[in-house]
């Protein structure tokens, strides 16, 4: 194998025993440990990146990863900014546009007239750093003007759309699929070819108003999707049923 991909398996072994778990070895430490070149290092590291084992923001020290894991409870609102606050990590996001415009698909979800405007807001959502969604949301211009002047960079949109506007979601749906991310899309979440992510669609609505359409795309080594059930006479003892393809 070529150096970089053995000190690669070698770094993913001390990582897997723990022995890494107090803290990562910066560039240089490693250049002296296992006596290669920076750019050695630069390529196991940049693996161990994309597998998600190691964390290293731009100036920052890199660190141990750790596996994102955010709940989203099927069947009720969530914020995506609350779930990643609630699981303890540090949460950002990169603006990429916030303006008023009109597009004809949007409108159509919404059930408005084509031409209406809509305020348009997209970030690049970060979790610890790395990338984790592209978020797009759309909302009619004449109820979410307010929220042009909001720095989204660490504010959560319903937070922001209930104290400026008084605007509370009463309901709506969501439809998740599997998709495999185009080449912009996975640059921008920072994947390889070949990952998987989560589309998720969901329309929001006050009363019987639909008053958003947001599409999320998330990557798929790194969002999961949760759900709690219980089975219909849970508690009560039964005979075993045989049935196939249960399991």
């Amino acid at each position: 194998m070529p150096l970089w991909a053995q000190l690669r398996d070698d770094l993913r072994s001390r990582l897997d025993s723990g022995e890494l778990a107090d803290g990562f070895p910066g560039e240089m430490e490693l250049v002296a440990q296992y006596g290669v070149s920076r750019n050695t290092v630069r390529e196991a590291t940049r693996e161990l990146r994309r597998e998600g084992l190691v964390i290293a923001g731009r100036g920052r020290r890199p660190r141990v990863g750790r596996e994102v894991s955010i709940e989203q409870p099927l069947g009720a609102l969530y914020s995506l900014f609350g779930s990643v606050e609630a699981a303890g990590m540090e949460h950002r996001s990169v603006v990429r546009a916030l303006d008023v415009r009109v597009d004809g698909r949007a409108a159509a979800e919404l059930g408005r007239d084509p031409d209406i405007p809509l305020l348009h807001l997209e970030r690049l959502r970060l979790v610890d750093h790395e990338p984790l969604a592209v978020d797009r949301v759309w909302f009619p211009a004449e109820l979410a003007g307010p929220l042009l002047d909001v720095d989204f960079t660490s504010v959560g949109f319903y937070d922001e759309l209930a104290s400026r506007t008084g605007i509370r979601l009463t309901g709506g749906f969501e439809r998740l699929r599997a998709v495999v991310p185009e080449r912009g899309e996975r640059a921008l979440l920072g994947v390889p070819a070949g990952v998987a992510a989560f589309r998720i669609e969901r329309v929001a609505c006050v009363g019987p108003d639909r008053v958003e359409w947001r599409t999320t795309l998330a990557r798929g080594d790194r969002f999961d999707v949760v759900t709690r059930f219980s089975a219909p006479g849970a508690g009560r003892a039964t005979p075993p049923v045989s049935q196939a393809g249960l399991g």
